[in-house]
C-alpha cells in the first residue's frame, strides 16, 4: 500500500512538472523600453502572457486578466520567471516591473516616520504601476484592467500592499513574499496570499501582519516557507521555488472559495517549516 502511494506521490510530482514545464514553452516574453515622459522617467517591464490566449484575446474572445510584479530591491524584475511563469499559465497578461533605476537614492530606514519613510517610494513606484498600466491598454485593450492582482517581493511586497491601499477598487488578489513595513489591508472582499520567510537579517516591522482573528475573518492565507528572503526570488532553491509555485498556482484556481487553510500568523501552516 505505501508503495502504491508512493508512486502516485511520484507520478504528481512529475505531472506538475510537466505542467509547468510545458506552460513554459508557450509563454510568450517581450521586454518593453518604456519612457514615462511626465516624469522624464525610464521604467522597464517584463511581459508574460501565454500564446494562445494571447490570441483569444485580440480576436474578441478572452479578457485578460492582469497581474503586476514588483521586485524587491537589489534584485531584477526578470527575477521572478518562477512567478510569472505560474500566472501566464493561469492566462495572466504579466507586467514585471523594474521599480528602481540605477540612478535612484538608496533605500533609507528612518525610524519612527510612517513606512519607516519610505513613503516616497512607495507613491514613485505607484506612479510606475499607474503608467504601465495605461500602456498596456494601449498595446491590448482586450484586458482586466479594474480586477488586478499584485504580486511583490520585500519592498515590491509593500509596493504591492501600498497600492492595494490606495486603489481597492482596481485590485482583486495580492499575493507578497516577505513584504515587511506595509500593512496588511484588511478586506474580505480582496484575497491575499503571503510567504514569510524565517531570516534573522529581516524581520517584519509591528503591526504589518495581520492577528489570526483578522486572517481568518477576511480570508487571509500565510505561509511560513522557513527559507531566506533573498531564496523568495530566482535565486532560491528550486524545493522552495516549486512549493511556491504549487501553492500559488492553488491560490489562483481557489481564490473564489479560499481553500487554503485560514492563516494564523503565531504558528506555521507549514508542519516542518525547514523542509518547505
Amino acid at each position: 500500500m505505501r508503495r502504491a502511494f508512493a508512486i502516485l506521490a511520484c507520478l504528481c510530482v512529475l505531472a506538475a512538472g510537466e505542467y509547468f514545464a510545458i506552460s513554459k514553452w508557450a509563454i510568450r516574453h517581450e521586454t518593453l523600453n518604456l519612457y514615462d515622459t511626465a516624469r522624464q522617467r525610464p521604467v522597464s517591464v517584463d511581459l508574460a502572457v501565454r500564446r494562445d490566449y494571447e490570441i483569444k484575446a485580440d480576436d474578441g474572445f478572452w479578457k485578460l486578466p492582469i497581474a503586476i510584479i514588483s521586485n524587491g530591491n537589489t534584485v531584477r524584475n526578470t527575477e521572478y520567471s518562477f512567478l510569472a511563469n505560474v500566472l501566464a499559465a493561469r492566462g495572466y497578461l504579466v507586467a514585471s516591473i523594474q521599480q528602481d533605476n540605477p540612478s535612484d537614492p538608496p533605500l533609507m530606514t528612518r525610524i519612527g516616520m510612517p513606512y519607516v519613510g519610505r513613503r516616497g517610494i512607495y507613491m514613485r513606484c505607484e506612479a510606475n504601476i499607474l503608467f504601465v498600466l495605461g500602456e498596456l491598454q494601449k498595446r491590448q485593450p482586450h484586458a482586466e484592467y479594474d480586477h488586478l492582482t499584485l504580486v511583490g517581493h520585500s519592498n515590491g511586497g509593500d509596493v504591492s500592499m501600498y497600492f492595494a491601499h490606495e486603489h481597492p477598487e482596481l485590485v482583486s488578489k495580492v499575493v507578497t513574499l516577505d513584504n515587511l513595513r506595509v500593512p496588511f489591508v484588511l478586506s474580505d472582499r480582496m484575497k491575499i496570499l503571503s510567504f514569510r520567510s524565517k531570516d534573522p537579517h529581516f524581520k517584519t516591522d509591528p503591526g504589518v501582519l495581520p492577528t489570526p482573528t483578522e486572517a481568518k475573518a477576511d480570508g487571509i492565507d500565510i505561509i511560513n516557507t522557513g527559507a531566506l528572503h533573498t531564496e523568495l526570488s530566482d535565486r532560491g532553491p528550486d524545493s522552495v521555488k516549486e512549493k511556491i509555485q504549487a501553492t500559488l498556482d492553488k491560490f489562483l484556481s481557489d481564490s473564489a472559495s479560499s481553500a487554503l487553510a485560514a492563516a494564523d500568523t503565531t504558528q506555521p501552516m507549514i508542519m516542518n517549516p525547514g523542509d518547505y
